[in-house]
């Protein structure tokens, strides 16, 4: 294992824009709105414009369920809020009509989870069905904390969480990110971001199906002031 596949509560790009970031999103802080916009342009309405985003609606874990077979994904290129309204309408339909909620047929922790799995044991690591079936005992294999970490990532999203932001750094399928997550009372999302601006780098808009109502007002409320930027 090493400790560079991800590091918790890490400097990120919000860190050079506000001098606390940590608060910057809370509800007594002065500024909020201000602050909620001017992450939004650096994080989504920019690299949107470039084509950089994709939006990611999880679902399938509820009752405190939390196998990775049973996390289910839907992703959409992101250019517009045009993109955004489509996925949303797939949704609602899917619900209105009592159907199966869109899901990608690629796995985004069990398959990961697998390989760094056979891997291990490839280099001749035992590794007991306690560390396979215990996320907080991935770090003992390599790949495994960086799959704990975006774990506890959806964890959160999918679950909720105490504190309106935080900030980590971790290893991804398409290289090392920047996880900016939010849980405000507008909604609960998270973006990763890359490490230094890049402007062909994909990002990623990754949120609850629950939160896509919330984060839809959020965004129409928001990006359209960045028109004129």
């Amino acid at each position: 294992m090493t400790y560079s596949e991800a590091k918790e509560h890490t400097p990120g790009r919000l860190h050079e824009l506000f001098a606390d970031p940590y608060r910057a999103f809370e509800n007594d802080t002065d500024e909020r709105q201000l602050h909620i916009r001017v992450m939004l342009h650096t994080l989504l309405a920019r690299p949107m414009q470039r084509g950089q985003v994709t939006l990611r609606v999880i679902h399938g874990w509820e009752n405190g369920g939390f196998e990775p077979s049973d996390l289910q994904h839907a992703d959409y290129a992101l250019h517009s809020l045009d993109d955004y309204h489509t996925a949303v309408e797939r949704f609602t339909t899917a619900t209105r009509q009592n159907e199966p909620l869109p899901a990608d047929n690629t796995s985004i922790l069990a398959a990961p989870l697998a390989d760094a799995i056979a891997d291990a044991e490839a280099e001749g690591q035992t590794l007991t069905d306690d560390i396979v079936e215990t996320p907080a005992r991935w770090p003992a294999f390599n790949g495994g904390l960086a799959l704990y970490t975006l774990f506890k990532m959806y964890h959160r999203l999918v679950y909720g969480e105490d504190d309106s932001y935080r900030c980590s750094q971790c290893d991804t399928p398409h290289g090392p990110r920047e996880i900016h997550e939010f849980h405000m009372e507008e909604g609960e999302f998270a973006l990763l971001a890359p490490i230094s601006e890049q402007h062909d780098a994909p990002y990623l808009l990754v949120l609850h199906e629950s939160q896509l109502a919330p984060i839809e007002q959020l965004l129409n409320d928001s990006l359209p002031l960045f028109d004129r930027f």
